[in-house]
């Protein structure tokens, strides 16, 4: 009799181990299933979506006067065909923000725009230097400094005035 209890607890305790194996097993099946099951959005990224990527362009806040970045959403094939042209297109738009203020006199032009080493060399025309006071002309510097040397290639800038340099401007600026 005491054999027959050792037998049943034995298959009790094997059957208790098997059936708990086939379902322990049948679990981890299940959940690796899911694991690999594909992620579909709610709303579907459409090619115009896929190519878009977020740069940061330095404005006036209109109510602290001081620059602030502004993000913004950018084709990154407009991009990387000319990378440095579009920021600063971008720049002499103006914010899209109200709360900002463009710095760049209205009139400015640009006119083009160099890359050598790690400096961007820019070109306005002559009405980039129609500022009011000092402060004005740092700001604005400093919007166009800010603005392209967000792109990790640029550390400095220099500006030219209708292609030459300016007694007014500096050779070179870097990011303060």
């Amino acid at each position: 009799m005491k054999h027959f209890k050792v037998i049943c607890i034995f298959i009790i305790v094997f059957l208790i181990i098997v059936i708990g194996g086939y379902f322990g097993i049948k679990s981890l099946n299940s959940k690796k299933e899911v694991l690999q099951e594909e992620y579909i959005p709610e709303e579907e990224i459409n090619d115009e979506q896929n190519r878009q990527t977020i740069v940061s362009l330095y404005f006036l806040d209109a109510q602290t006067n001081e620059i602030i970045p502004e993000a913004r959403m950018v084709d990154v094939s407009k991009l990387i065909k000319a990378p440095y042209d579009k920021i600063m297109n971008l720049l002499m738009e103006g914010p899209k923000s109200e709360k900002l203020k463009r710095v760049i006199p209205e009139d400015a032009k640009f006119l083009g725009s160099s890359f050598s080493g790690d400096c961007v060399t820019i070109n306005l025309s002559s009405e980039f230097l129609n500022y009011t006071d000092e402060d004005i002309k740092n700001k604005s510097i400093n919007t166009i400094v800010n603005s392209l040397t967000e792109l990790t290639e640029v550390n400095s800038v220099k500006i030219l005035i209708n292609g030459q340099e300016s007694k007014e401007l500096k050779s070179t600026y870097v990011r303060i």
